[in-house]
């Protein structure tokens, strides 16, 4: 009942107030009982006037029965309608939602996804197979790995693994073509696995435990990279599920217990999480297919992003509470959940409110995107169970791709309902410069720990704690003398948040090999404290302090190093990696559309062109590298060029290879790490690519991922005289912030052949050494003083401009399927020595590494 009203106080009229109700809404459920009163009489009414005139029963039944029929035609065909008419404007989803898990044939197509049915024989052809190979891991891997875990199951021993004759079956597939690096394959798996497993366990003689049959369903993330020039053409693969899969254990034995109410969710659960911590984000397994490639840079990259969710309002959600025994419908107290993979948040509830607002913010880590989805859910809070309001899921990919977001999205499963989001994607940076930490608690930074392992850990506490007190040793540990070495984990914590690492048994030198991410509202007050525990007792084995504001001074915010631990013993050490990332919200330039461009006039350095129409879209990029090029990059018209000296002998090709350093994207463990001159804001960004390694993505003319170098070929090399000259146009574009290259023409090149050479230009504007950021000019046959006049655009600051160095190198097509070089002549251009505002039009000279030439 609603709080009575003093005489001159105004009623409250407010949707969610939280004392009762308000007079208006006690004259509304009046009004509604009273509704209800009358609409009883009127029903009654005719039972009692056939009564009183001593009609017969069956009329009033045969009554009721035509207009219920009535009711239900009336009732079905108007969901016939509204279903078609919701059909005819929403074909196309309606398809994909119903088709895409049934079992369709193999020519039949969809847009988005892709039926596999060759998949499906090949894993059928191969599960015998497999079902060796799990015996193998299950008995010689995964039972010791059980008998370590307890000293309950020290007998524990696998009796029977049949795999069954069931392989998983891939429903369908998704391919990634856009927005990715050119050496890349990504694949998104749907995999239903409705297996007949059979498995056996003894944990003692008179305790036997088993499973038989188990159902999985999930979609399962594959990614190919880097793509390479040889044999076995992918470097590396990676596979991972985006989210938890579903799943279904039939236990057999003493574990049938666990198929009861309450326990079967605990025990699929705790499988789960067993899965999770393989295969489940951020977690990946992963299998080098080269030397070239390591195991740890792949496990284990740097996560693309931040996503901060603000949770502002809703309206119009649909009333679930009820009063007078459901008679008279009330209002709901709703709240929010919102989920990314294993990270989840739950809003404030708002009493009696069917608009209610929270205003309220949320980070979430993101590690793959697209891929990984934020899942938000609307429920009213109730004393027994919540009632649901709602759900809608938005894929992370947009909102990097957007870079902000401000919508209302329509609540899905629900008869009605919005909800108001704003969304923001922040980047990973290393310019310090780009802190700015704020009082409203909003993460400024990003802290990624790798842990590698710990050594000479302490047994016990005692064997370093009494050794700081004078006297003699504990009485007890005299006597009770273990020798047994620790059980041992490692917890993290910054202010509010903790995390533990998994538990390494039975060894004083633990492997952990885990990472974690932490959000840093304050670098410079804010420490990392570390701290080794052990299982059993929880007590500490040791403690480190990492203050936050020594990552900013040290070389790319990282420190890769063994840690000696606190309070422990004399030579126990952790060894981890720390990585420090500023956030940065970068927002996206507008899009300009404009007509292809045409073919310019040549024009001279003292002339001004219109803007070259080309637009190329601005992607976010970190420069990691350093470049060593030993060209000339002089033009011809301001400085002398100075001849290369002749190599002794031209016999080995490996005096002739430039030195090009890999460029690796970041991770949290690995080599050394590059690092380039660049210390501008926008120098430091890093693109966000989809897959692990795809910053790996080195261009085929610059290195190969072989030890043995490509040759040139044999008449490049014994050629004495000039490679040529190239004319290029340079000038930067104020308005529209882009570097403009024109490639106008090249002249005397090297022929490859008596009709000449098929010549185009590829070009970089250094660091970016990606596929993503290449240039390149169509192919000119049979010439060797070829006309391109072609236009390229580079998103960068006229600051960043002037910092670069563009490489530029022409190359003859026809070698591609030969293992030598292609290149006919290189030049590296300073760009700060050229007056880009004014423009310039020159002719530079082109040379080769190592190789002499001679005008």
């Amino acid at each position: 009942m609603s709080a009575p009203v003093t005489e001159g106080q105004e009623p409250s009229t407010s949707a969610g107030d939280p004392q009762g109700l308000s007079v208006k809404d006690v004259n509304q459920m009046i009004m509604e009982f009273m509704m209800f009163m009358m609409k009883a009489l009127v029903l009654c009414y005719p039972v009692y006037l056939t009564g009183s005139l001593g009609f017969s029963i069956s009329w009033i039944l045969l009554s009721i029965l035509m207009w219920t029929m009535w009711k239900n035609n009336r009732r079905w065909k108007d969901q016939r309608i509204d279903t078609a008419i919701d059909f005819l404007e929403n074909e196309k989803d309606v398809i994909s939602t119903e088709l895409k898990s049934t079992n369709m044939p193999a020519w039949v197509d969809f847009a988005d996804v892709e039926k596999a049915s060759w998949i499906n024989k090949i894993l059928q052809q191969a599960w015998p197979f497999f079902g060796m190979y799990m015996e193998k891991l299950l008995i010689e891997n995964i039972q010791p790995a059980v008998r370590l875990s307890s000293t309950h199951l020290k007998t524990f021993t696998f009796t029977k693994v049949n795999m069954g004759q069931k392989a998983p079956t891939v429903t369908w597939v998704r391919a990634y073509t856009h927005e990715l690096e050119t050496r890349e394959v990504i694949l998104d798996l749907n995999i239903v696995y409705d297996a007949d497993v059979d498995i056996d366990a003894d944990v003692k003689p008179a305790i036997k435990v088993g499973v038989k049959g188990l159902q999985l369903q999930g979609m399962l993330r594959v990614i190919l990279e880097p793509l390479i020039g040889q044999a076995p053409l992918v470097g590396g693969v990676t596979m991972f599920f985006i989210r938890r899969p579903a799943l279904q254990v039939n236990w057999t034995g003493m574990t049938n217990l666990l198929d009861g109410p309450g326990l079967s969710h605990m025990s699929e659960s705790a499988i789960l999480d067993i899965i999770a911590s393989l295969m489940v984000l951020p977690n990946r397994m992963c299998i080098p297919l080269i030397d070239q490639v390591k195991l740890d840079q792949m496990k284990f990259p740097l996560p693309r992003g931040v996503v901060r969710v603000h949770v502002l309002e809703a309206q119009n959600l649909v009333a679930k509470d009820t009063h007078l025994m459901g008679l008279v419908k009330g209002k709901s107290d709703p709240y929010t959940v919102l989920r990314v993979g294993n990270k989840q948040f739950k809003t404030k509830t708002i009493k009696e409110n069917l608009n209610p607002r929270w205003n309220e913010v949320y980070e979430f880590v993101i590690h793959e995107a697209p891929g990984q989805e934020l899942e938000v859910e609307l429920y009213d809070e109730d004393t027994d169970a919540d009632d649901f309001l709602g759900r809608f899921s938005l894929d992370c990919g947009d909102v990097r791709k957007d870079r902000e977001i401000d919508e209302w999205y329509t609540l899905e499963d629900i008869e009605s309902g919005q909800i108001h989001m704003k969304l923001q994607w922040f980047s990973l940076l290393t310019n310090p410069e780009l802190l700015k930490e704020t009082s409203d608690g909003l993460a400024c930074a990003m802290l990624a720990v790798y842990l590698d392992s710990a050594s000479n850990l302490p047994k016990e506490q005692h064997e370093f704690t009494h050794n700081e007190k004078h006297g003699k040793q504990p009485k007890g540990s005299r006597l009770t003398r273990r020798t047994n070495d620790p059980n041992s984990y490692v917890e993290f914590s910054i202010a509010q948040q903790s995390q533990k690492s998994k538990i390494v048994y039975a060894t004083k030198d633990p492997t952990y090999d885990e990472c974690f991410t932490f959000f840093v509202h304050s670098v410079k007050n804010q420490v990392l404290n570390v701290e080794v525990k052990e299982h059993q007792k929880k007590s500490s084995l040791g403690k480190l302090t990492l203050p936050l504001v020594r990552l900013l001074n040290v070389s790319d915010m990282t420190m890769d190093q063994r840690f000696q631990l606190e309070r422990s013993g004399a030579n126990s050490q952790i060894k981890m990696k720390a990585v420090l990332r500023i956030l940065a919200l970068e927002k996206r330039e507008p899009k300009v559309v404009t007509p292809p461009a045409q073919d310019k006039p040549k024009v001279s350095s003292s002339q001004t062109r219109p803007e070259p129409p080309t637009p190329v879209p601005v992607q976010p990029v970190q420069s990691n590298l350093k470049e060593k090029v030993p060209v000339s990059s002089v033009p011809l018209s301001r400085t002398q060029t100075v001849p290369a000296p002749m190599p002794s002998t031209v016999s080995s090709s490996n005096e002739l290879q430039v030195d090009y350093p890999p460029y690796r994207r970041s991770t949290f463990v690995g080599t050394e790490a590059l690092h380039s001159s660049l210390s501008t804001p926008s120098q430091m960004r890093r693109y966000d690519s989809h897959s692990l390694l795809s910053e790996n993505s080195i261009a085929s003319s610059r290195f190969d991922l072989t030890d043995t170098s490509v040759p040139y070929p044999e008449a490049i090399l014994n050629h004495q005289g000039s490679f040529g000259q190239i004319q290029l146009t340079l000038r930067y574009a104020t308005l529209r912030k882009r570097l403009i290259v024109m490639v106008n023409s090249c002249k005397d090149l090297f022929s490859c052949s008596e009709n000449g050479s098929d010549t185009y230009v590829r070009m970089y504007l250094l660091p970016d050494l990606t596929w993503k950021h290449r240039k390149r000019t169509p192919v000119k046959k049979k010439t060797v003083n070829p006309v391109f006049n072609e236009i390229f655009e580079f998103a960068v600051s006229p600051e960043e401009a002037r910092t670069r160095k563009l490489d530029v190198a022409v190359k003859n097509n026809k070698m591609l399927h030969k293992r030598e070089r292609k290149e006919i002549g290189m030049v590296l251009i300073d760009m700060s020595e050229i007056d880009l505002n004014m423009g310039s039009t020159e002719w530079y000279e082109l040379s080769l590494p190592g190789l002499k030439k001679t005008n």
